[in-house]
């Protein structure tokens, strides 16, 4: 059975470690993104992502662990993590063949609005009127980028769509399993349920990588994976997934950086402004969640 640690409220701590877990995840569509302009399908692709991810946790964590590695507190929300973490993967390396990086992660940017209201019928919690008007301010700015209205509007956008809403609610249940079960069974069984659900679809089509490089990236697509994840559930622990949500903003930096240096791909004016939209959106109900919190404190600092 799993012995998860208790929940704990560390919010510095928390945000530092999930800073990593975002680098960690804007590595994976780096090398997503190269292996499939390389030639590798995507569900390959995805498929190594996981596969490297779910030997990399069992390397890590069965020595120590045992066979309780395997045996979770809540399976039923285990699945459901595991297939919409698959889901948000697929539909995003399907995205980034076709869309800069600096698109797919700008959609990206709206998983707190989803996340804000996902954690209504989810997790229970109450979204008042202001962080309402919020999220449609920042659903705005998702239009802005992806500009359904333009002749240039590329049909991958619903790809990244759907990665959005998948990975909202893969955070979402994140957040529902913490201080349940621990980080060692978290990461077996969301990496382990791909793996097995991608391999038909891979056997007969694999494509070997061609080069060092795309070996290399092979390799460590699923090493950045655990490293990533990893992160992300002990960051969980120790704050909200409301609290954490805007934090996947830091991806700018990191984004921004690596399509220009490897890509060649700098983010042009409608996904900035839309950005611009998005992130100021995020911060609102990040600073109105924070602002809820302390008032919600302040009964029991006079108790």
């Amino acid at each position: 059975m799993s012995i998860a640690l208790p929940r704990e409220d560390r919010l510095t701590f928390a945000v530092i470690i999930l800073a990593g877990a975002f680098f960690s995840f804007t590595m994976i569509d780096t090398m997503a993104k190269w292996l499939a302009a390389a030639g590798v399908p995507v569900l390959q692709v995805a498929f190594i992502r996981y596969a490297g991810h779910f030997v990399t946790s069992l390397a890590l964590f069965l020595p120590a662990e045992g066979p309780g590695v395997f045996r979770s507190n809540v399976p039923r929300l285990q699945i459901g993590r595991a297939v919409f973490l698959l889901g948000s993967t697929v539909l995003n390396f399907f995205a980034l063949s076709y869309l800069p990086l600096t698109v797919t992660t700008a959609i990206f940017f709206a998983s707190p609005m989803v996340v804000c209201l996902l954690s209504i019928p989810v997790l229970g919690e109450t979204v008042g009127l202001r962080r309402f008007i919020a999220v449609a301010v920042g659903f705005c700015g998702v239009l802005v980028i992806t500009q359904p209205w333009s002749a240039s509007f590329h049909p991958a956008m619903f790809f990244s769509l759907g990665a959005l809403c998948c990975a909202s609610m893969y955070f979402v249940l994140t957040r529902a399993v913490a201080g349940r079960d621990n980080n060692p069974t978290s990461q077996v069984i969301a990496s382990g349920l791909p793996t097995l659900l991608l391999s038909p679809f891979v056997v007969f089509t694999w494509v070997w990588p061609d080069g060092a490089l795309e070996w290399g990236l092979t390799l460590a697509i699923g090493c950045f994976a655990t490293l990533g994840h990893s992160l992300a559930v002990v960051a969980h622990r120790y704050a909200p997934a409301s609290t954490l949500a805007p934090m996947v903003y830091v991806q700018i930096l990191y984004v921004t950086i690596i399509s220009w240096a490897v890509f060649r791909q700098p983010p042009d004016a409608p996904t900035i402004v839309g950005t611009a939209i998005i992130v100021g959106a995020g911060f609102y109900i990040w600073q109105r969640e924070r602002a809820l919190r302390k008032t919600a404190e302040l009964p029991r600092a006079g108790a």
